[in-house]
């Protein structure tokens, strides 16, 4: 029997904890990713465990497993409270009691030949990752969906200018500056840590991504979707998913009001959120109704053709909150095959794509005049829509597809994980000497 080198028994003694307020069965976004990169490392041979709630990210009520496997990634799944999203004070003992639960099964489970992974739900989960790299010697990589408490600054959150809150995000600094590694959306987001002080090689950007083996391009005309919400042939500019505080919808309504006379022109938006509700009722206020369609979130069997449905996509991003979150659903939008139009900062990171790539356009808040005649030139020039399409879908297989995302965190895992090999080759010699021992025992 050959006798495993030191490389190969620290490589077997390592494992790869990640830890994030929701995973599978959950379909919240961050969930969906987390479990598509935790699946895939685990098939490659990785020892890997996830530290999760026990809640679904739309009902705070259920009850999932305490553990489970799931193809081979061990779930770990933590009890907190469960007061839910809809009061600030609520979300932060929901946040608070995660925070305390995962710290005592993290110092329960982790040793120094770990590499410990924390994503941003809840926030500065990151200053958890270095407390638990202190205390037992991890190594720690920072997943980062978004920044906080910038965010919640931007968006005029109470009490994120006292002292406690500068106080964390000191500590936040420190955690990210110390990190083995950390891994950012987007080239905006890699440029806001390098203001925070963080050396460039700590910093990997790896955008996020989406299923286009099964989103992929579908003409208008073969979309059952489209007849059963009886759209037929009008020009249909699309919203999927969450519409929260970071999207502005001001200039499109304005927009929509300037497009009124088109009967040809429709608004569809289907998902869910605090602006959602908000944009509903504004548009009911004013008689803009007729103009827009409001669904619900659909079955995720149904992304493909739901995505497909629109001619053309909007996307919404306040352009001071460029930096601090990334509207990933751009990635969904061009693996349908289907050009979008971005009211944001012309300098942010979706305007870097369209500008790439010619994939979308990008018009800046508040030029609502400017957004309505994009959109009436586009409704009258379907070789242009397909053109721009067909450019978003060849962006997405040349660079964002889901195997170059997945070959992207395979390279920081094995960097970081290359990190670690000195400090445990003692702990593999000694490993290696005591099975030599063992067998000369047998002989």
């Amino acid at each position: 029997m050959a006798v495993p080198t030191a490389k190969q028994v620290v490589s077997l003694m390592q494992r790869l904890f990640f830890v994030n307020r929701y995973f599978a069965p959950d379909h919240s976004a961050t969930s969906q990713l987390l479990t598509q990169l935790a699946v895939h490392l685990a098939q490659s041979g990785r020892a890997v465990h996830v530290i999760t709630s026990r809640q679904l990210y739309d009902d705070p009520g259920a009850e999932l497993p305490g553990s489970e496997e799931l193809q081979g990634v061990q779930i770990h799944r933590v009890i907190g409270s469960r007061f839910g999203r809809s009061r600030m004070a609520s979300r932060a003992i929901d946040y608070l009691s995660f925070y305390a639960s995962a710290r005592q099964l993290l110092l329960k489970m982790v040793r120094p030949s770990d590499i410990v992974v924390t994503m941003t739900d809840p926030p500065l989960l990151s200053i958890l990752g270095t407390h638990i790299r202190r205390r037992t010697g991890a190594r720690t990589i920072n997943w980062l969906q978004d920044i906080y408490p910038e965010i919640a600054a931007e968006l005029g959150v109470p009490l994120v200018s006292s002292p406690l809150a500068r106080g964390l995000r000191a500590r936040r600094d420190l955690s990210l500056r110390s990190a083995d590694a950390n891994v950012v959306v987007g080239t905006c987001m890699a440029e806001r840590l390098t203001g925070f002080g963080v050396a460039a090689e700590l910093i990997h950007t790896a955008p996020n991504w989406c299923n286009d083996e099964s989103i992929r391009p579908l003409p208008s005309r073969t979309n059952p979707l489209r007849k059963q919400w009886e759209l037929g042939d009008k020009f249909v500019v699309g919203y999927s998913g969450n519409l929260g505080r970071a999207h502005e919808f001001e200039t499109l309504l304005a927009a929509a009001d300037k497009l009124k006379s088109d009967p040809n022109i429709v608004f569809l938006f289907i998902g869910g959120g605090h602006h959602m509700r908000a944009l509903e009722q504004r548009v009911k206020d004013a008689g803009l109704i007729s103009q827009f369609r409001f669904l619900p979130y659909q079955e995720e069997g149904l992304l493909p053709f739901s995505l497909s449905v629109p001619n053309l996509h909007w996307i919404s991003l306040r352009p001071e909150l460029d930096g601090l979150v990334v509207p990933s659903k751009v990635y969904g939008i061009a693996a349908a095959g289907r050009p979008f139009i971005s009211v944001s900062s012309p300098s942010g990171e979706v305007a870097r794509l369209a500008t790439r790539f010619g994939s979308g356009i990008v018009v800046a808040p508040g030029h609502s005049a400017e957004l309505a005649r994009v959109i009436r030139r586009l409704a009258g020039d379907s070789q242009e829509v397909d053109a721009v399409g067909a450019r978003a879908r060849a962006m997405i297989d040349r660079h964002y597809a889901r195997r170059h995302a997945l070959g992207r965190w395979v390279s920081v895992i094995e960097k970081v994980e290359q990190m670690a090999e000195p400090d445990m080759t003692g702990l593999a010699e000694s490993a290696l000497a005591a099975e030599g021992t063992r067998e000369r025992l047998h002989a």
